[in-house]
């Protein structure tokens, strides 16, 4: 079996997931009134699946460039940890580092991460063809949403709880991998802090806090070790 079959056949849990997602990113999308194309190219030049359903929400409701631009920066802040992981693995790859770079999502990751190509395969072209299908995935879910979107009237009144039912599912990832209730409490702590000090900046505000006291608190067990 080639390189593209092996990856393929480890990237289906992420093609199941992606597809009927991107598609409600699509639909959504769709909704606030932008032509049916727009959906996959952001698929292409964002690729970020929490980040494109929170600017449906932002675009909703005319939030400024600042205000885009600063929230998909923190939420994404996650992969710049995600990346040092990564940094012997992905090392000398030319510019394959810039598209593995760009292309690297939370199931990308665990895919990377947990998974490695059989005797006889090169290893980087088994993660570069694993992060170019799943990106092919979530843009063709895009596409297929607008386009749905864009023929059939859709009542889209609660769909954007698919963003929500992904935390949730990425969170009991997590919580099988790290067994460590301390993060959780904090995030819980944060959010509520902040929906009660802060309700239309609560985003920002709670991601903010909870990166600083995770920070706070390995400095701490660093300085001790």
């Amino acid at each position: 079996m080639s390189t593209l079959g092996v990856a393929f056949r480890a990237s289906l849990p992420v093609m199941f997931g992606y597809v009927p997602l991107g598609m409600a990113f699509g639909i959504l999308f769709q909704d606030l009134g932008y032509g049916w194309y727009y959906a996959p190219l952001m698929g292409v030049t964002v690729y970020a699946g929490a980040a494109q359903f929170m600017a449906v929400g932002l675009l909703a409701a005319q939030a400024s460039l600042v205000e885009v631009a600063i929230s998909t920066f923190i939420l994404n802040s996650r992969h710049m940890f995600f990346g040092l992981s990564l940094l012997q693995r992905y090392r000398g790859r030319g510019l394959k580092k810039l598209y593995l770079i760009f292309g690297l999502t939370d199931e990308t990751y665990s895919l990377v991460t947990s998974t490695r190509p059989p005797d006889g395969h090169d290893e980087q072209s088994y993660y570069l063809a694993l992060t170019a299908l799943n990106q092919c995935y979530w843009v063709s879910g895009c596409a297929l949403g607008a386009l749905l979107g864009a023929s059939v009237s859709l009542d889209t009144t609660g769909m954007d709880f698919a963003l929500t039912a992904l935390f949730m599912v990425l969170m009991l990832e997590q919580w099988k991998t790290l067994r460590e209730p301390y993060p959780f409490l904090v995030a819980l702590f944060c959010g509520l802090l902040s929906l009660w000090l802060l309700r239309e900046q609560m985003l920002l505000l709670s991601i903010g806090l909870s990166i600083a006291l995770l920070l706070a608190r390995g400095r701490r067990e660093w300085v001790r070790e």
